[in-house]
């Protein structure tokens, strides 16, 4: 089972090395990370392509075809959020203390994505081992929109048979997780001398009989959905603008909803049920509104079915690592699993790391979870790529 064992002191010399290399999103800038992940894998023996989808938004296809049998393939991204303030070292320089590596991107997700690479040396290097195709697809802007994955997806490629998705999942199974709808709802008013406010209509006050409705909507509805791996769908707002002089009274107030969705439920539908939520209000209060726009997210919800080979080979080669618990869970938020679905690929999410510490100041890998994922890695692509 075992073809090799993953080099350490390489691991921890590529995560350094693809750290120190900024690729914050917003504006991405993937370009040159793209280009060392390029390095690594020609020289394993894999062919490679690089993929532009806008000017320095760059995804890595990697192929290695090794005779009959499925293709199968590594996906994560190579952008992170940006670093902000608050760490105890310089972001961008990978710092290991107390059996931890920190960096911006460290488990979220260019620990996930070393530890591929290193799994995908391993394999090459052992390829009596196994038969099929295996693949690494590395993309760009995970964190804002997904648009890597995306425009991979619409490029119409080759058949993915399984797919293991790279995320901090502390190495454990995730095999669903849930998708999101971010409407900008525009409320409309009239404006007014704010001294004579009977001579208009406050957008702000109607924003607020509409917010009214959106939380009642949220308790009696949404949150009602629930899937066993990823709890419950969600409807809140996260942002608010209305307003542009202190004297006047607001003729439009804008409003962000976002709509979490759970595996199972329709996107058009609930689109629906949102414009639906918009009528209500204009016929229970008069209030105008529309929405704008529907700005970009990672995308939808989907799932894995829990008794699909490729989630029992994520379990197993988990617990061969010792985890009691290793799955099958669901993320809260998103990721570009259900892109890979989308192309009838069964996949799931596994990586070093805990989503509890990605996105903030000194987020971290923890060394020990790092190395064994990239054995679990290897161990998944073999039990889905038998050798005769």
């Amino acid at each position: 089972m075992n073809p090799s064992s993953p080099d350490i002191s390489r691991m921890k010399r590529d995560l350094a090395a693809l750290v120190a290399i900024n690729t914050e999103n917003p504006p991405g800038r993937e370009r040159e990370a793209a280009e060392l992940i390029n390095v690594w894998l020609q020289e394993a023996g894999f062919d490679l392509s690089l993929s532009e989808y806008a000017p320095g938004r760059t995804n890595v296809i990697a192929r290695l075809e090794n005779g009959a049998g499925p293709c199968f393939a590594f996906n994560t991204h190579i952008d992170v959020v940006p670093a902000g303030t608050g760490w105890s070292q310089d972001p961008f320089t990978l710092t290991e203390r107390d059996g931890k590596l920190f960096g911006r991107g460290a488990c979220d997700a260019k620990g996930p994505l070393v530890a591929m690479v290193e799994a995908m040396r391993m394999l090459a290097s052992r390829p009596q081992s196994w038969s099929g195709t295996l693949m690494g697809i590395f993309v760009a802007d995970e964190e804002v929109a997904s648009e890597g994955a995306k425009f991979y997806v619409r490029e119409a490629p080759a058949k993915i048979d399984f797919a293991v998705i790279g995320e901090p999942t502390s190495n454990t199974t995730y095999s669903a997780h849930k998708g999101s709808l971010r409407p900008l709802v525009r409320v409309h008013g009239v404006t007014a001398h704010s001294g004579t406010p009977e001579l208009g209509e406050n957008a702000i006050f109607r924003a607020a009989q509409l917010l009214g409705l959106v939380e009642q909507q949220h308790e009696h509805s949404v949150r009602c959905r629930c899937h066993p791996l990823v709890g419950s769908a969600s409807l809140t707002v996260t942002r608010i603008s209305g307003g542009h002089a202190d004297n006047v009274l607001p003729d439009s107030c804008e409003l962000l909803l976002d709509r979490r969705m759970v595996p199972g439920e329709d996107e058009e539908q609930v689109k629906q049920e949102l414009r639906d939520l918009l009528a209500l209000a204009q016929d229970k209060f008069g209030v105008r509104s529309e929405i704008v726009t529907f700005k970009p997210t990672t995308g939808g919800a989907t799932e894995t079915a829990v008794d699909e080979a490729i989630v029992q080979a994520g379990l197993d080669a988990c617990r061969a690592q010792g985890l009691d618990e290793p799955g099958p869970f669901g993320f809260q938020g998103g990721c570009d699993l259900v892109h890979f679905r989308s192309l009838g690929t069964k996949g799931i999410v596994i990586g070093p790391g805990s989503l509890s510490v990605a996105h903030k100041p000194d987020e971290f890998v923890p060394v020990d979870e790092f190395i064994a994922a990239s054995d679990i890695y290897r161990d998944v692509a073999l039990k889905m790529m038998p050798r005769g």
